[in-house]
């Protein structure tokens, strides 16, 4: 591509999806990447994201901010509502105003989980628990307010850093002997990096005169359970150190603790494949790649996952 910069404002910078595109954004010849957190870009407050839309004039936005932590929405809905809904909506009414299209992450969460082949983007969504009932409205705002947007929905999201499901059994992998893994949930894993890939081949399109906006749902490919993940992350870490654990013992998720989570979070991706080319990439590939930058190349490097100490079953 030639001309002028694409100009693109991303939002949630410092989160896993935001934090990845970024890195690999800022590797593409043609874009200039504005990046946002959360302390300088308050997307649940309409004034700031006017005004700061208004002043940088980007000509795609993209939306990585959100109220993540699916427990911790059941204590504070009026939080994650403002975030996830709220916010959504600002920002696509924001970028209406400007013409701006808005690229949006959304979530498997709005799904119940019962449908076991799994969800296309036509399903009727039928929420468990606040996290996902306030990103189904984010969705909503968004399509009440800019018809000029994507909607990507992705699942059981990893990265090296951050609170997630990769982090969080390294970490008890080095303190525990016995791992207790829920083994009746299914889905696919699917890296930060892998959406951020997904996400710059979609902005590529539409600046190449795209219009194919609306709803689509990315994942790693293969699906599997938290167990499965848990035995291929543990194997994988495993190459390079040596960890406490010596058992991943398997349980149903009625003895999981926290919010209700979907069953099957299997997501259907040939809407994307059909009409971007997209294809899913397999999971594990990324989970090695990710091992491997955790503990560097050659296995000298061990990088703390920055996560709270918390005892807990492995199920989401």
């Amino acid at each position: 591509m030639y001309g002028d910069p694409i100009k693109v404002l991303v939002t949630g910078a410092n989160g896993q999806i935001g934090r990845a595109f970024v890195q690999q954004a800022k590797d593409e010849d043609n874009f200039e990447i504005i990046a946002y957190d959360h302390k300088h870009l308050d997307i649940s407050d309409l004034a700031v994201v006017d005004a700061r839309l208004a002043d940088e004039l980007p000509h795609y936005v993209v939306n990585c901010s959100g109220f993540n932590s699916v427990d911790s929405a059941e204590a504070n809905s009026s939080l994650a509502m403002s975030v996830n809904a709220d916010g959504a909506g600002n920002l696509a009414k924001a970028c209406a105003e400007l013409s701006i299209p808005l690229l949006h992450i959304s979530t498997d969460y709005i799904f119940d989980g019962h449908y076991d082949s799994g969800y296309t983007e036509t399903d009727e969504p039928a929420p468990l628990g606040v996290f996902g009932k306030s990103k189904l409205q984010g969705e909503l705002n968004i399509r009440q307010q800019q018809p000029r947007h994507i909607i990507l929905r992705v699942s059981w999201l990893f990265s090296e850093t951050g609170r997630n499901y990769l982090t969080r059994v390294l970490e008890q992998a080095r303190e525990h002997k016995v791992l207790r893994a829920v083994d009746d949930r299914r889905g696919c894993p699917t890296s930060s990096m892998d959406v951020a890939r997904v996400l710059i081949a979609i902005l590529k399109q539409l600046e190449c005169g795209s219009e194919a906006w609306g709803t689509y749902h990315y994942s790693g490919a293969e699906i599997t359970t938290r167990y499965a993940f848990t035995e291929a992350i543990i194997a994988a870490a495993s190459q390079y150190e040596e960890l406490a654990v010596r058992k991943i013992k398997p349980i149903p998720s009625t003895e999981e603790s926290g919010a209700e989570r979907p069953t099957s979070a299997v997501l259907k991706c040939t809407r994307i494949l059909n009409t971007f080319g997209i294809r899913q990439r397999p999971w594990r590939v990324d989970l090695q790649r990710l091992i491997r930058e955790i503990y560097g190349e050659d296995g000298s490097k061990v990088v703390q996952p920055t996560v709270e100490t918390r005892a807990e079953a492995l199920g989401s």
